[in-house]
């Protein structure tokens, strides 16, 4: 599950505690400054106060800090949870933007990805003309690095460099599409394509009033759409990349990023009721096992329930006892 860290902190600790308790693995939280409490220095006080849990970023990027801070960062706390860390990372949206940078290019992505990565690990890394060693990390667990992209130049990037790839929508088509597309270059770069993982994020509401459901999700594709806009400006809208990811952002007016991830924000009202039940999870506990096992039945490695959504703990707490004891094979 993912959980902003919003204020009050209590609120971000006592559903990561809930999440823990219901069976989730992996616990994970944004990462944007300005709109948001500074995550890095929320993370380690969670990981005092949880015992199993997963704890990590999705996404964090490589451009709002320095990169070999935040592997610094990650290495030390894989030592301060016992090993319990994880990357999410991608070019960056919001963190940049709404400072006025863009996410960054993608080749640059890939080069601080690499060192980032081999760094973290304690691996010795060539940086700046500089040979640099988390000496302190050598012998820790693995942290694995995850990375989020939608076009195929960064789903390449997540290929040929990632343990896996963060999807932010639950539609099986495009998900298909994207996992090809990092499988190839992987297969190019001489990796094993089939032990690339499969991180999907989306929001669930379990209800069985659907238009209430809906309206609690809309903000979600108009997220989205802040990528699917990059890759309409750069490729056009006939491409490579499905119509079924790119033709709903024909619609989309504006974004206000003061309303990011937030439910009822006025940039979501473009969004229609199909594409909120394509992107998401949603219905009774059947309904959304129906969907997940779709999911799982594509190679979908793990669901990362984004918890943006009015009744939090509820959510979880039906996950817990109706959902995720029917699954085996599939992470939370």
């Amino acid at each position: 599950m993912t959980v902003m860290p919003d204020p009050p902190f209590s609120r971000m600790l006592e559903l990561m505690q809930l999440a823990e308790q219901n069976g989730f693995e992996y616990g994970w939280t944004y990462d944007s400054h300005i709109l948001w409490q500074e995550s890095y220095a929320l993370l380690p006080l969670v990981a005092d106060k949880t015992e199993k849990i997963k704890l990590g970023h999705c996404v964090t990027n490589p451009g709002i800090r320095d990169p070999t801070i935040t592997a610094s960062w990650y290495a030390t706390m894989q030592d301060l949870s016992g090993g319990r860390m994880v990357m999410g990372i991608g070019r960056g949206d919001s963190s940049r933007r709404v400072v006025g940078l863009k996410p960054v290019r993608v080749a640059e992505f890939e080069r601080r990805l690499r060192m980032m990565k081999d760094l973290m690990n304690g691996r010795t890394v060539q940086w700046n003309e500089k040979e640099l060693t988390l000496e302190w990390a050598k012998g820790q667990p693995e942290i694995e690095m995850h990375v989020a992209g939608y076009g195929p130049k960064a789903l390449a990037v997540a290929g040929r460099v990632g343990d896996g790839v963060i999807i932010q929508l639950a539609d099986p088509q495009i998900i298909q599409w994207i996992m090809e597309t990092a499988r190839t270059a992987a297969k190019e770069e001489g990796r094993d394509p089939d032990t690339l993982k499969c991180i999907v994020c989306a929001p669930s509401v379990i209800s069985d009033d659907l238009a209430h459901a809906r309206d609690q999700v809309r903000w979600f594709p108009a997220m989205v759409s802040n990528h699917v806009m990059d890759l309409v400006e750069r490729y056009g809208f006939d491409s490579e990349i499905p119509a079924a990811l790119t033709d709903y952002v024909k619609a989309r007016k504006f974004y206000d990023y003061k309303d990011h991830s937030r439910v009822g924000a006025k940039h979501g009202e473009f969004v229609t009721d199909e594409i909120c039940d394509r992107f998401c999870v949603l219905g009774s506990p059947d309904q959304a096992v129906e969907k997940l096992q779709e999911l799982e039945s594509i190679g979908v490695d793990q669901f990362d329930l984004y918890l943006m959504t009015e009744g939090q703990h509820r959510e979880l707490e039906v996950y817990g006892k109706e959902i995720i004891p029917r699954f085996a094979g599939v992470a939370a």
